[in-house]
């Protein structure tokens, strides 16, 4: 007769998400498996998904695995099974639904950008810190930081592996807004999406570039453009990055680009460029990172690689290798598959759940927290002051000298 594991199941961590779409498919992918790749202490339950069009919300929770669907948010913060809300919406409701879950005893996890501005981000933070002595924790979703070369990156980094650091630059190009006749979806528009390619990949490369370095921008150089000024207005619901456009034409209140420079605390140099009008890249956000004693360069559309000089070898040797990073010592591999089986971007999903749990149950701070979120939302504040002024040096208020 077969024996049953006697084993008593984790207490369960009732988790509620608010938004369904790109993001919230993305981020049901990895509360759906995170409990099934890592052995955690909590164990994570989908209890419910909110969001305004019922009939959609209902057939979001049934393809994504949620118990239940609400069409108020609130309705879903005040359920006595969720004990963390996830905010997978348009920036403009950042603030309201994580304060309020964070006041009503709940852990939340928010989507970056954090907020549409410093005043927004910092009353979360002070919210989160509210409930940080009630014992509820606050996190940011930058879930790039969870792509397991990039976390080796910076373990290298902060090991000294490159010495000194001297450049930072980083870019990232899509090319889905290329089209005048896309149309005017909520990332056009100021009021919902806060800024355009500015919030929605410089706030990605922003928190890489400090989060790698592991230090702070003090100030920016920056230039932004709107390259098409008016797009047919939205006819029905936009699904990811597409949309159906309808009668008449609407105006773009955000850049399509932002390019800008920075020093970092340290004195090193960073260049950015965020862009969705580069023809022909999808996703392609690339880096690479300079230093006394070498350098390391990342392509997430390679992204189970990184490049690694070490400039201390003989010249006659000495140049670029490839490092594949899918050993089991490599950050999160410990639970995935055999050396050199690679993995993808969903998995960066499954991990920000991962640490977020672990976090939740030895009660430590999780990174990022809401703090790193207003640090990166100071910098882009500060991007478009710059831009403003037609690229004037602009400094940037610092919420914190180092970056976890």
């Amino acid at each position: 007769m077969e024996q049953r594991d006697s084993r008593a199941a984790p207490p369960a961590l009732g988790v509620g998400m608010v938004g369904y779409a790109f993001m919230g498919a993305a981020h049901s992918q990895g509360w759906r498996t995170v409990g099934r790749a890592f052995d955690l202490p909590l164990r994570p339950v989908l209890a419910a998904i909110a969001g305004r069009d019922a009939h959609a919300v209902r057939a979001a929770a049934d393809k994504h695995g949620w118990a239940a669907a609400e069409t108020d948010w609130r309705a879903l913060v005040a359920r006595d099974d969720v004990q963390l809300v996830d905010v997978c919406t348009p920036g403009d409701s950042h603030a309201e639904i994580a304060i309020a879950a964070l006041e009503a005893g709940k852990h939340v996890l928010c989507e970056k950008p954090l907020a549409n501005s410093v005043a927004e981000a910092e009353a979360m933070v002070a919210a989160a810190e509210a409930a940080r002595a009630r014992g509820q924790l606050a996190m940011v979703g930058f879930n790039y930081r969870r792509v397991p070369a990039l976390a080796h990156a910076r373990r290298l980094i902060a090991d000294g592996r490159l010495g000194a650091l001297r450049h930072v630059r980083v870019t990232y190009l899509q090319d889905w807004l290329v089209d005048p006749d896309f149309p005017l979806t909520w990332r056009l528009q100021r009021e919902q999406a806060g800024s355009g390619a500015l919030g929605d990949l410089g706030a990605h490369i922003v928190d890489l570039a400090q989060y790698l370095a592991g230090e702070v921008l003090v100030g920016v150089s920056a230039q932004m453009e709107t390259f098409v000024g008016e797009r047919p207005r939205l006819e029905g619901a936009s699904s990811g990055l597409t949309a159906s456009g309808g009668a008449g034409r609407g105006p773009v209140t955000v850049d399509d680009a932002a390019v800008f420079t920075g020093r970092l605390s340290s004195g090193a140099l960073a260049t950015f460029e965020a862009t969705r009008m580069a023809t022909g890249r999808k996703n392609a956000l690339r880096l690479e990172v300079n230093g006394e004693y070498g350098s390391l360069a990342f392509d997430l559309e390679r992204l189970n690689e990184l490049s690694f000089h070490d400039h201390r070898e003989p010249a006659t040797t000495a140049g670029f290798r490839r490092i594949v990073v899918t050993e089991a010592e490599h950050p999160y591999l410990e639970a995935w598959w055999p050396p050199g089986h690679a993995l993808g971007y969903e998995h960066t999903f499954t991990h920000q759940a991962r640490d977020l749990v672990l976090a939740i149950a030895s009660g430590t701070d999780p990174v990022p927290s809401f703090a790193d979120g207003l640090q990166v939302q100071r910098v882009l504040a500060a991007v478009e002051e710059s831009a403003q002024k037609n690229a004037v040096y602009t400094p940037v208020q610092a919420v914190q000298a180092e970056v976890r």
